[in-house]
Order: structure tokens, then C-alpha cells, then sequence
């Protein structure tokens, strides 16, 4: 028998710099919070802690979400698309999931005289943030 893990990571086609898109979905209502990065070490220490953990390419780290925020996403279930180059996490999210203090990072919608923000601030970021 294989272990999970293992098996998702032999599923999933990384790109060059070792990196597999995911976009976080809330598991009850579908709406789709963000996307960012994840490498291998994400993947696993996401399925082992059931707690997401992505990686930041700013920082060339792990980036557990919430650990400055304390808006973290518990996962509910981990789904690899038919190519294995895509991940979606469907979640339960604390509170805001983008870093403007938003609920969802897909706020800014095209409209009639260009673009328009579609979604209201929920939480000020220097309050999420301390800066």
C-alpha cells in the first residue's frame, strides 16, 4: 500500500523551479479565496498538519498561512486536476484570506469603464499585520 503522500507528490508535475500552482476554494460555500505556490515541502507539511502551508517565492520559504495574520486555512480536502499541474485546496478559512484585508484575493472584477473592486476591505491590513 502506498502511502498518501507519496503518492500525491509522484501525481503532481512541478514546474522548473519546482513549483505547482493552488487555489484555495472555502469547502462550504465555493468561493475561491486565492491562489499561490506550492513546492514539495508545502505539500507534505499541508497534508501532515492538515494546517495550509505554501511557499513564498519572496521570501524563498515555507509560508504557513495565517502565522502573522492568525487567518489560516484548515484543509478539508486536497484535489490534484487531470494533468497534475494544478492543486485545488478546498478549506476553511479564518477570517480574511487576502493580505488587503479582504475575504478572497479576486476583487477587482473588469467592467463597463475598465477595472472595478468588487469586494469590500473586511479588516484593515495594519491591524492584521501589526505595521
Amino acid at each position: 500500500m502506498t502511502d498518501p503522500a507519496t503518492a500525491v507528490l509522484a501525481a503532481l508535475r512541478f514546474n522548473a523551479d519546482g513549483l505547482v500552482p493552488a487555489i484555495a476554494q472555502q469547502y462550504d460555500s465555493g468561493e475561491v479565496l486565492m491562489m499561490a505556490w506550492m513546492n514539495r515541502d508545502a505539500v507534505m507539511e499541508t497534508l501532515r498538519s492538515g494546517r495550509v502551508c505554501y511557499w513564498s517565492r519572496s521570501r524563498q520559504a515555507l509560508w504557513r498561512k495565517g502565522e502573522t495574520s492568525g487567518q489560516v486555512q484548515a484543509l478539508k480536502k486536497f484535489l490534484v486536476d487531470c494533468d497534475g499541474d494544478t492543486i485545488l485546496l478546498q478549506v476553511d478559512q479564518a477570517g480574511v484570506a487576502c493580505h488587503t484585508g479582504r475575504r478572497t484575493c479576486f476583487f477587482t472584477a473588469v467592467g463597463e469603464t475598465g477595472l472595478e473592486t468588487v469586494a469590500p476591505v473586511s479588516i484593515d491590513p495594519k491591524e492584521l499585520y501589526g505595521r
